[in-house]
């Protein structure tokens, strides 16, 4: 007989009695993540059907084209959030400007979400993930100075993503280890199914655009080339594993160990990636399961965004593997 693990509901009811940090608002915005990354689970298995696959024909403030999909996930996510009182602002890859949601004093708390991450993926089935973490706002009530208010990613609340594919699960942290909770379409519920996830140091994965390999630095090239080959950072060589979203290559990365490359290239100096909700979130995850996330020089949580849509370059998963990669870059090839 199979043994179920607690409901997200419950899981979080427990941890907030036993964890000083993880305060009972912060509990309930988790819980509503969970009921919105269930209509969008429904709705994602369902696009081909309802006419919602293809373009809109339009741009998202950062210059990708926008997806049907994309527009309705972010509506979906903005809409759940508003609702809850507890949300001064909102910050999404589908918003231009940050949204202003409620000033009162018990709004503290700002979001920041990709709702629907690797969109491209939707025409063809593929896996595509929702990212998504919340900042404890400095200051109670006044929203004038709201967009200031974003410090390093090491100040985050809590953080987490949610995959999209042969099963949906979402897996978040809130500054105690990283749990994964499997959605039960049955009884409708996320269930425990991943507890205290642990990335080993190092894998036998990585993930990296190889399209863009000539326009990368000779060291990245040489790292890449002893991933292939079997070098130091493995001893064996690595299988590539690709997806096009971010969610889903460092969920296997963390599970079964690896490491994901989004370098700077000459199309993109400062990285494609956006710092405030896909590297940031990812990188907590990442830390709080024991693996790691730079930008190449820097630590991910330590970057301070100057804007809401700030990009980054992005190395992320086995701490082993990016000892590796350090140590090479720093040799210079």
């Amino acid at each position: 007989m199979t043994s179920y693990g607690p409901t997200l509901t419950r899981y979080l009811g427990d941890a907030h009695r036993g964890t000083p940090r993880l305060e009972a608002e912060l509990a309930e915005l988790i819980v509503e993540m969970g009921t919105a990354a269930k209509a969008l689970a429904r709705e994602i298995r369902r696009a081909a059907l309802v006419g919602r696959l293809g373009l809109v024909g339009e741009k998202n403030p950062t210059g990708d084209a926008q997806k049907k999909l994309d527009v309705y996930s972010n509506d979906v996510v903005v809409s759940a959030f508003e609702d809850t009182g507890l949300v001064a602002a909102i910050v999404s890859e589908e918003l231009e400007q940050l949204r202003v949601v409620s000033c009162a004093s018990a709004a503290r708390y700002i979001l920041c979400v990709d709702p629907l991450d690797g969109s491209s993926n939707t025409d063809v089935n593929g896996s595509v993930g929702s990212i998504f973490s919340f900042y404890r706002r400095s200051a109670e009530g006044d929203c004038t100075d709201v967009e200031t208010e974003f410090a390093g990613g090491a100040e985050l609340a809590a953080a987490g993503y949610v995959m999209y594919g042969p099963s949906t699960i979402m897996v978040f942290s809130h500054g105690d280890g990283a749990n994964g909770f499997t959605l039960d379409h049955d009884v409708g519920e996320f269930i425990l199914s991943h507890e205290a996830i642990q990335c080993p140091p190092r894998g036998p994965y990585f993930s990296a655009n190889l399209g863009n390999y000539h326009a990368w630095s000779d060291d990245l090239r040489g790292f890449v080339d002893d991933l292939i080959a079997g070098g130091p950072a493995t001893g064996r060589p690595c299988s590539l594993r690709y997806t096009g979203a971010l969610v889903a290559d460092l969920h296997r990365n963390l599970l079964e160990g690896g490491i994901y490359l989004y370098p700077p290239d000459e199309n993109h100096p400062r990285g494609k990636l956006r710092l405030l909700y896909e590297c940031a979130p990812m990188a907590f995850i990442a830390e709080q399961a024991g693996g790691r996330a730079t930008d190449g020089a820097d630590r991910v949580l330590d970057l301070t965004p100057a804007s809401i849509h700030q990009t980054t370059p992005l190395f992320i998963g086995s701490r082993e593997m990016l000892d590796s990669f350090e140590r090479r870059a720093a040799r210079g090839g």
